[in-house]
């Protein structure tokens, strides 16, 4: 058995897309919700990991940092209030977020930027995908609102068109 047998499949796989943020509370499910959308209607490749990761993405981009083997592009999906119209859909570079809070700087809680830039460094493509949402319910209210189920719909099928274009 090799060391590569014993490393979560997150860790083998050339892509990983992760789906950020807390399903109980509105739009910030946006990230889980794409995961679901993907993993109920398309076909994935072998060679792409999706994964639901909650409010947890630190722990994931920990492990990969201290992993041997590393995905060669990353897609963190995550809803952020970045003062746009509700349900736009954007990237968002790792080189423009702000280098004094790389330590503990988060989209609501995650990611970590600075294991992603640590995992840039090794020669991974980190890419983060942001959905402008709508106000974050301070109670349990677990649905998406329909501009943001609508974006659920639009990424998914660009994240079709760029990683899964054999399957169409």
């Amino acid at each position: 058995m090799t060391s590569q047998d014993t490393l979560p499949a997150f860790c083998t796989k050339p892509v990983l897309i992760l789906g950020c943020g807390n399903r109980l509370f509105g739009d910030d499910g946006f990230g889980p919700a794409v995961i679901d959308h993907l993993l109920a209607g398309y076909h994935i490749p072998d060679e792409v990991y999706v994964m639901d990761v909650g409010t947890g993405i630190r722990e994931i981009l920990f492990t990969l940092c201290l992993s041997d083997a590393v995905p060669r592009e990353i897609v963190i999906l995550d809803a952020v209030d970045d003062h746009r119209a509700q349900g736009e859909i954007f990237e968002i570079s790792l080189d423009t977020l702000p280098e004094e809070n790389a330590d503990d700087f988060s989209f609501h809680v995650a990611p970590s930027t600075n294991l992603a830039k640590e995992l840039k460094s090794k020669g991974v493509d980190v890419k983060i995908v942001g959905c402008q949402s709508g106000p974050i319910p301070e109670t349990i209210s677990p649905r998406l609102s329909d501009a943001i189920q609508d974006a659920v719909s639009r990424v998914s099928t660009y994240l079709e068109d760029r990683y899964f274009p054999s399957y169409q």
